[in-house]
């Protein structure tokens, strides 16, 4: 089977890859946006799951074509295999999920919890089971040592077919002029039972693979400012994320309710929370609003550039490990501005680390990791610094309460809030009790 792609051209699917590509679990991922809420902000990101699973697997036959000509032998059955990954590799991912699960810390990763077991204990591992796949696809999704650890990171590593694919497809359909060039792909190496980026020739370093490398840094970076960490993106995740939460509370939309669902179908079943008959109002607000596009604003936003590391991490402890403690938060801070708690919502994603910086690549002196090079370790850190510096603590709030919430979150997280409001806080009342503080002088 041939799939035109608009990003990649043409990609050629063997007959068991286009048996895979029919099964209801990867058609499914036709109904989940790759980047969520983003087209609220860039209205051509509306490319799929399904479509970055194809990409994903035209790169992985790109990189296997690359190590064998660098000499490692590849038969057809593990070609076969990798390709079958690739497009696997994204079958657990829930709607919304990167929302739900690194940034406000719902459920456990879809790559890291229960649910691909689950899958492959049932009617996908069945299917599989039939077309001779289910054991090998699970060692290589799983992270068995019966595969070659290179053949598994050509899948899921750090420079690997899914990241090269999400940067081209996410700058594409966001109208973003970011690419990077195809030479790349010559440089994939096996060493040492390891994928690797080959930056030496003739014993000599070489500066184009170097530079080449650091392209996909700098369009990691610049796509996860200008895109993945866009405060109105932001926004509408964590409304979608609080209407499940908000579902929790009725004993709804666990995980395994979640995993069959495309986006469509997780806002059709959170109207019908607890009944159709008498669902909860305030998830049908924030669906509605959702839809509407009246989002809630920020009210308090605090960065890497004002509160210091050690605090950064309590915060993360706080709101974004426990969300108990969020929750209770959230109470208080809707309390003290007068305004239902439901609308207020505390988004503090985990500690933002770029792991593509730890790419092995080989060097004159032997395999190492990209930011442990020492000549030119100068730009790859201050890279990582910058991407470190991209995360950001926010309050969304409706738009009347966002002024007097810059002072009320003051009051809990003890840094004043960096985005300029025109209001001034005017203090507690004895009825409006808050949550210690959070800053340095605790």
């Amino acid at each position: 089977m041939i799939i035109r792609d608009p990003v990649h051209g043409d990609i050629a699917l063997s007959p068991l890859e286009t048996e895979v590509l029919d099964l209801p679990e990867m058609q499914r991922l036709r109904g989940i946006k790759q980047l969520g809420t983003a087209s609220l902000v860039y209205p051509g990101c509306l490319h799929t799951r399904f479509d970055h699973s194809l990409g994903a697997n035209a790169l992985a036959k790109r990189i296997v074509a690359a190590v064998r000509a660098a000499g490692t032998p590849v038969d057809a059955d593990l070609e076969q295999i990798i390709g079958v990954a690739a497009l696997l590799h994204d079958v657990t991912h829930i709607p919304f999920g990167h929302t739900l699960e690194d940034e406000r810390s719902l459920f456990p990763r879809h790559d890291k919890g229960l649910r691909l077991a689950k899958l492959l204990n049932g009617a996908l591992g069945d299917r599989l089971q039939a077309l001779r796949l289910k054991d090998e696809v699970t060692a290589m999704l799983r992270d068995s040592a019966s595969v070659p650890a290179w053949a598994r990171q050509i899948v899921s590593s750090t420079i690997d077919a899914d990241l090269l694919d999400y940067l081209r497809r996410d700058s594409y359909f966001a109208g973003l002029a970011q690419n990077y060039d195809d030479r790349i792909f010559r440089y994939f190496v096996v060493d040492d039972g390891q994928l690797a980026i080959n930056m030496t020739k003739h014993g000599m370093e070489r500066p184009d693979a170097r530079s080449e490398t650091v392209q996909l840094l700098r369009m990691r970076y610049f796509l996860t400012e200008r895109v993945y960490y866009h405060h109105t993106k932001v926004a509408a995740g964590a409304m979608i994320s609080k209407a499940v939460e908000l579902a929790h509370e009725h004993g709804r939309l666990g995980e395994d309710e979640l995993l069959p669902l495309s986006d469509g179908q997780l806002f059709e079943r959170l109207r019908l929370i607890p009944t159709a008959e008498r669902p909860d109002p305030r998830i049908v607000r924030l669906v509605e609003q959702l839809e509407r596009r009246t989002l809630l604003k920020r009210g308090y936003v605090v960065s890497a550039l004002t509160v210091p590391q050690a605090d950064r991490r309590r915060l993360v402890e706080r709101f974004h490990t426990s969300v108990e403690e969020r929750r209770d938060a959230e109470h208080a801070l809707g309390r003290a501005l007068h305004c239902d708690p439901s609308e207020v919502i505390i988004y503090c994603p985990a500690l933002t680390v770029m792991k593509e910086a730890a790419a092995l690549v080989r060097m004159p002196s032997g395999l190492v990791r990209l930011n442990e090079i020492d000549e030119p370790a100068a730009e790859i850190k201050a890279l990582e610094a910058r991407y470190a510096a991209l995360w950001r603590l926010y309050v969304f709030t409706p738009p009347q309460c966002s002024d007097q919430a810059a002072g009320a979150a003051r009051e809990v997280f003890g840094y004043p809030s960096e985005h300029a409001h025109g209001s001034v806080w005017q203090g507690y009342g004895p009825s409006t009790p808050i949550r210690p503080p959070m800053g340095p002088n605790r």
